[in-house]
């Protein structure tokens, strides 16, 4: 085990006491929930106590039971009193990430985004790695701590999901994490947590992308309307992304006063995170990866073309963003 790790879990290790009480604070997603599993793990026996508490509304079918089948405790952070706690922990996000992060001072911020300056007692922040579930596996390794079945099993299927199943992002040091969870991790029940991705609510939207998808060349576009759940973009354009002949899925919906546009790509043409940026940026955040990508526009910055309340003209003024001449279709052909 590196000597650099076992100085920075030492360094860890020395801005607590026995008599803290530590709150981790998270955006729920499988990277930041096992990691701070792994962080509760690493402080037993060292504090008073620790709790794990979300800022999000945890509904992806698969965050919800990594929670269930992990037993993880996840208090939201609106129901917890954090006067009761003297040491904040963030881990797999910065302060600057999100609002409901920047309330308050933390005594370690550990993480694998790019970094954003802000300072606290403790800082690791590795934006080479693919996951923080890395980093916090080697923290355990430095601890000579054995991660329960369970832990193991968060932590496993959190660098899966952050890499992508190493097809992105991804140093020697995920693939070392991941052979030594692999070790301890139940398997099983990591791909039933990964199967489940799905809900009942979800099939009339499903329903809407079969009968009244867009086809243009080796592209298919989806609006799906107002939509309950952003998830439900990235579900329906990965299902696309399965058709032969598809090489480009589009998905879009009315969430809260932005339009989401989720994209995915075969990863050999154009890519998909800098054409976002570049066609919609101007109106939001865009960006992503080479074959997978998003944006987030402000409905009060699009233009006049893209009327939200014409689901047909705004589909055209999204495909007209991708290519000039859309073929419509009720139904997948291979041609």
């Amino acid at each position: 085990m590196s000597s650099t790790n076992i100085e920075k879990l030492n360094r860890f290790y020395d801005s607590f006491t026995g008599s803290d009480h530590v709150l981790i604070i998270i955006n729920a997603d499988p990277d930041s929930i096992a990691s701070a599993m792994a962080v509760k793990r690493i402080l037993w026996r060292r504090v008073t106590n620790v709790i794990i508490s979300n800022i999000n509304s945890i509904t992806r079918p698969d965050n919800m039971a990594m929670i269930r089948l992990l037993d993880v405790t996840l208090i939201h952070l609106s129901k917890v009193d954090t006067h009761h706690y003297n040491k904040l922990v963030i881990i797999d996000s910065q302060p600057d990430h999100h609002d409901a992060f920047s309330d308050f001072e933390y005594t370690a911020i550990i993480d694998h985004h790019e970094d954003s300056g802000i300072q606290a007692p403790f800082r690791d922040i590795r934006p080479e790695y693919g996951a923080t579930a890395s980093i916090m596996t080697e923290y355990l390794r430095a601890a000579k701590i054995k991660p329960s079945p369970k832990l193991a099993t968060g932590l496993f299927y959190a660098i899966k999901t952050d890499t992508a199943n190493f097809e992105r992002n991804a140093i020697n040091e995920d693939m070392r994490a991941f052979q030594f969870l692999f070790k301890h991790a139940n398997i099983h029940l990591a791909r039933k947590i990964e199967q489940v991705d799905l809900r009942l609510d979800f099939l009339d939207d499903f329903k809407k992308a079969i009968n009244d998808h867009v086809i243009s060349r080796n592209k298919i576009f989806v609006h799906l309307g107002s939509i309950k759940n952003t998830d439900i973009c990235v579900l329906i354009a990965d299902f696309f992304m399965r058709f032969n002949l598809i090489a480009w899925s589009v998905v879009s919906g009315i969430y809260e006063d932005k339009l989401i546009i989720v994209v995915r790509n075969d990863g050999t043409r154009k890519d998909a995170g800098t054409l976002m940026s570049q066609k919609f940026g101007i109106f939001g955040s865009a960006g992503g990866h080479r074959s997978m990508a998003r944006a987030e526009a402000q409905i009060s910055l699009l233009d006049s073309q893209a009327d939200v309340n014409d689901p047909k003209k705004l589909l055209t003024w999204i495909i007209s963003k991708f290519e000039n001449n859309p073929t419509h279709g009720k139904k997948l052909k291979e041609k």
